[in-house]
């Protein structure tokens, strides 16, 4: 794990093996499955961002993997047609299983470990950016959507083992529900998620609602205004009603207008002001 960094940037985690190839058969589905990588580029143009100044994550194990998954779920994943469900990509079924070991699951088990370890420092120095993770569909017995493994159930599990943390707080602004946590944490109280997501598209995960404390249901194609202000009377009223020891903020690009997952109308511009609510 590298530790030096400019110490005006936030606490940044990621490494090149967060991104997922397969033969050119990742394409086949129209989530970018090297998206990370253009995150970093990104960073690396306009804050300088290099290997040298950022923390870079392990890949998480399978006994930190037992502390939140079931084993039975784990051995699983071993099967090459659910993991071709889980990626929702059939002909990955097809594949022996090493690899997709290690071309899908191993680079998204570095993210994990990224998510980790972002949760770490964070609980350290305030904040972290896992520029990888947010497996929000995936429970500890069950993955979907693209999420094999339940990286946001294991912070939540880390933050609340520390002595003085009674509440954690989960802001998901992906455009899908983040069903997978949901169903990890209903009837927990020590755990408040408010879920903002466009009502119409998967997971339609009703059960799973029950777990959330502020639900925003969003239609197709809100627009900036819209989005921003239902986003900000969400978090005011939240906050008013409890005082987290913990924040997980999970982003997601799929609200951005032309997005064909999420299918909502928001700017890039917007986007950003999210980070100032």
């Amino acid at each position: 794990m590298v530790e030096i960094r400019p110490k005006e940037y936030w606490p940044i985690v990621y490494r090149k093996e967060y991104n997922v190839t397969f033969f050119g058969l990742e394409n086949l589905h129209p989530f970018d499955s090297k998206k990370w990588a253009h995150i970093y580029k990104i960073l690396k143009n306009t804050l300088g961002l290099n290997e040298s100044n950022i923390y870079v994550p392990d890949e998480i194990t399978d006994d930190e993997l037992l502390t939140i998954h079931d084993e039975k779920y784990l051995k699983s994943l071993k099967w090459s047609y659910v993991a071709a469900r889980i990626s929702e990509i059939p002909v990955v079924a097809l594949f022996p299983n090493f690899l997709v070991q290690r071309q899908y699951l191993r680079p998204i088990r570095f993210q994990v470990g990224g998510t980790r370890l972002a949760g770490k420092i964070a609980r350290k120095e305030g904040v972290a950016v896992n520029l990888g993770g947010g497996f929000h569909h995936c429970s500890k017995n069950r993955g979907g959507g693209f999420c094999p493994y339940a990286d946001i159930s294991l912070i939540v599990n880390d933050a609340l083992q520390e002595n003085d943390c009674k509440l954690v707080m989960i802001i998901d602004l992906d455009a899908h529900q983040g069903n997978g946590y949901e169903r990890d944490f209903i009837g927990n109280s020590k755990v408040f998620i408010i879920d903002v997501f466009n009502k119409n598209i998967y997971p339609k995960d009703t059960y799973a609602e029950t777990a959330i404390s502020k639900a925003v249901k969003l239609d197709y194609f809100i627009q900036d205004y819209e989005y921003l202000t239902t986003v900000e009377s969400a978090l005011i009223e939240s906050l008013l009603k409890v005082k987290p020891d913990f924040i997980i903020y999970n982003a997601g690009t799929d609200i951005l207008k032309g997005d064909k997952l999420g299918l909502l109308s928001i700017t890039p511009e917007a986007s950003f002001n999210l980070i100032l609510l």
